[in-house]
This record gives C-alpha cells, structure tokens and sequence, in this order.
C-alpha cells in the first residue's frame, strides 16, 4: 500500500528526487525490518491473548522420559503463528506491488495453510479437552492437497508465457526439463505438503523450527532477486543468465515477501528462543512449510530448496523411515522394531543426552552449511 501511494505521487517523487521505492532490494529491508518490528509489537499482546483463552500446550508425547524432560514447557501458549502471519501479511501489504499475481498467490498460501493449522491447533487444545488429537491425518492432507492443486493450478497458467517456469531444473545441470501439466501439478501438491509437514514435524524444540525457517527464507530472497527481471540492465548480462538459472519475470516482487518473513521469523525468536514464552503450533509450522514450497516452486529450484531445508528433510525422512521400519518388522516378525529412539530425529538426540539448548545451535548450524551448500550450487551450475 505504501508502495502504491508512493507511486500515485510519483512527480512529488521526482521533484525532490527519491526512486528507491521503485527498487525491490530497498522495499526488500524495509519489509524484512518492518516484519521484525510488527512481531515485536503484537507478540505481548497475542501471548497475552492465547492466555487468556487457555490456548496452551499440553507437552504430551508418546514417550515417558520425553514427557518428563518436557514438562517444563506445559501450558506454554500455542498458535503463536499468528503473529508470524499478521507480520507478514503487515509488511507485504504495506511494501510489496500488489498487481503482482506471485504476491496474490504466496498470500493465498499463507492464508489457506495457517487456516489448516489453526483449526488443527484448536481442535487439539480445545474442542478436545485432555487430548492432542487435532485433525484426522487424512483430514489435513486432503485440505493441504486441495490448496496445492489450486496454487499450481494458477501458477502453470501464470508461465504460459515464461518458457523456464514450466521446466524442471536439477542442480548441476543446465538444462530445465520441460513439464507436461498434470506433472506440474503433481509435484506441486507432493512437494508444497512434503515442505509444509516438514518444517511442522521440526517444530518441537524452542527455536528450533522459527531459525531454521529464517535461513530458508533468506535463501529465498536470494533466490526471487537473481531469477527475476530485477537484475536486468541494458547490454548487460543478468545474474539469472550467468548463473544459468531459469529466468523468472516478476518473481523479483517474492523477495519482499521472504525478507517479511525472515524479519518477522527474527522477531518471532525473540520470544521462542530456549525457554520458550510461545510456540509457532501447526497454525505458524504449516504457513511456513508452504511458504516455502511456493517460493521454490516459483523460482523453479524445487531440489535447490530441498538441500537448503536440508534439516525439514531430515525431520520428515526420520518420521517415515521410522513408521515404515516399524511396520516391516511387525509383519514379518510379529513385534516392531524402531532404528531410531524416537522420531523426528531431534528427539532421538535428546533421549541421548543432549540438552535441548544443544540439539537447536547444532540443528541452526546444520541448517546454515546447507543454505550455503545450496547457494553454492549456483554457481557449480
């Protein structure tokens, strides 16, 4: 909105010469900052509020020794993603051009999967009392496909005439593969929920999920910058060109979006760092996984965010190799057998000993060499 009432008045700009507004890098901070300082203002008032309606965490796990070195953290409040949405929604409605069709569709995403998540959260909290039972399995999954389909739906239609935004591009190589629809389609609604139960599943530890998440998204913005029209310049060669990555024309106006969401996952550390005085909950966990998943699919680096999540993977993979060990076994020996201690991952290591503090700086780490390890691959490409 900022942006367009800046624009209205563009002569009054002229006159007294100020232009960066028109530059996507420079509304690119302003959102990322402004994200911050909108999360550090309501998140008092919206823990407060989740208090007041008794939205906290029951911290019950199917296992003893996690439930008791995780006692400390019941009643802590929940469905702290609103806030991270509210800042988010704030900052790129404030700094984003709001003719873009990658905006309309990235808030669309936010919006339909924080809504899943919400009413998981509440279903969980308090329409079950005594229970963390939330949405049936299929439930969700069939909500979270839904929204897919329509996203990527709209998103084929927006590259009718963008030749590299209906390939397939694998790192290391420097050729896209193109892709039929229905292909399209399927690996958006396969990859959008893999990325949104990813980063749900790596939500367990204070800090854990909300820094690892800000990493991806600054990946992002890397990303939106280099694929879009923004580093054009006449007679020149682009960063999208030389780095043989494919070149997406308006996806440039996402990096506001992602530099929201990273000030806003910044600010919303603030009051998830260890000990914990709110949880993000599905309502926050399952909007940044599709966040992510649409930012991927937009830049056309599907397997690049992979890598870049590389600790989400982790965490989903652990999950279902466990499940799948386990149901093996009891078939064919008549009792399950577990290759972890607990899954996702992150609790096996805390049932090893290490201390929550640990586990989260180690998990952050690891996910910092793998957003470098996926922005190098730009370059070996």
């Amino acid at each position: 909105m900022l942006y367009h009432l800046l624009n209205s008045s563009e002569e009054f700009m002229r006159r007294i010469g100020f232009y960066a507004y028109k530059d996507v890098s420079f509304r690119a901070i302003v959102a990322c900052i402004m994200g911050f300082l909108v999360c550090m203002f309501i998140g008092p008032r919206v823990i407060e509020w989740l208090k007041s309606r008794k939205i906290r965490d029951k911290a019950e796990f199917n296992n003893a020794n996690i439930n008791d070195q995780m006692k400390g953290k019941k009643n802590t409040p929940t469905m702290g993603g609103i806030m991270i949405i509210i800042s988010i929604f704030i900052s790129t409605l404030l700094c984003a051009d709001l003719t873009n069709t990658f905006i309309h569709k990235a808030l669309m995403v936010m919006f339909w999967y924080g809504a899943i998540g919400c009413i998981d959260d509440w279903c969980k909290l308090k329409a079950v009392p005594g229970s963390r039972d939330g949405l049936y399995a299929w439930e969700k999954l069939v909500a979270q496909f839904g929204g897919a389909i329509v996203v990527t739906g709209f998103l084929y239609a927006d590259f009718d005439q963008i030749p590299d935004g209906k390939m397939f591009w694998v790192p290391f190589y420097k050729h896209g593969i193109y892709l039929p629809v229905w292909g399209f389609v399927v690996i958006g609604f396969l990859y959008m929920s893999a990325t949104s139960n990813g980063v749900n599943l790596t939500d367990g530890m204070d800090g854990l999920a909300s820094g690892c998440t800000a990493v991806v998204s600054a990946v992002l913005v890397v990303l939106c910058y280099i694929s879009s029209e923004a580093m054009t310049r006449a007679g020149e060669i682009t960063w999208s060109q030389s780095l043989l990555m494919p070149h997406i024309p308006g996806a440039g106006e996402l990096t506001v979006f992602y530099a929201a969401m990273f000030g806003a996952m910044l600010g919303f550390l603030w009051f998830n760092c260890y000990p914990a005085d709110v949880f993000m909950g599905d309502t926050g966990s399952l909007a940044l996984g599709a966040a992510i998943g649409y930012g991927a699919m937009v830049t056309r680096n599907e397997l690049l965010i992979l890598l870049a999540g590389g600790v989400f993977m982790c965490e989903l993979f652990s999950v279902m190799i466990q499940v799948g060990y386990f149901k093996y076994t009891r078939n064919k020996y008549g009792q399950g057998r577990r290759i972890f201690k607990m899954a996702p991952i992150h609790h096996h290591f805390h049932m090893l000993g290490w201390s929550e503090q640990k586990i989260v700086v180690r998990f952050w780490l690891l996910g910092l060499l793998f957003a470098i390890a996926a922005v190098l691959t730009l370059k070996l490409r």
